[in-house]
């Protein structure tokens, strides 16, 4: 299971979005599979959240320029993008692991 943040909903699998904040969380999967998922649901709402840890950040920022430059070039933008980082534990005790969370809105 993950989760995000503490007002938002837990998700149970790879795909899942929650029903209030319609957020994605960007696994490593197939690119055009996770960019058909945010196209549906930002076609549904109008706004979709991307997040990413540590390798699934390349898929993310992928599946973004996909959807805003591609599958709905001048109908959606990129809105915010944070980056951060959290405490993790490695193959040598603690380390940093980067995320990334891509807000994607539909414009028309």
């Amino acid at each position: 299971m993950s989760e995000i943040g503490k007002e938002e909903t837990q998700l149970v699998s790879d795909h899942s979005f929650s029903n209030d904040k319609k957020v994605l969380i960007i696994r490593e999967e197939p690119v055009m599979e996770c960019a058909l998922d945010v196209l549906m649901d930002l076609g549904n709402s109008g706004q979709v959240t991307l997040v990413a840890k540590g390798n699934a950040i390349p898929t993310a920022v992928a599946v973004a320029n996909i959807v805003t430059e591609n599958m709905m070039k001048g109908n959606s933008k990129i809105v915010d993008i944070s980056v951060d980082s959290e405490n993790g534990s490695g193959k040598y005790g603690m380390t940093l692991i980067s995320t990334i969370k891509i807000i994607i809105a539909k414009t028309n």
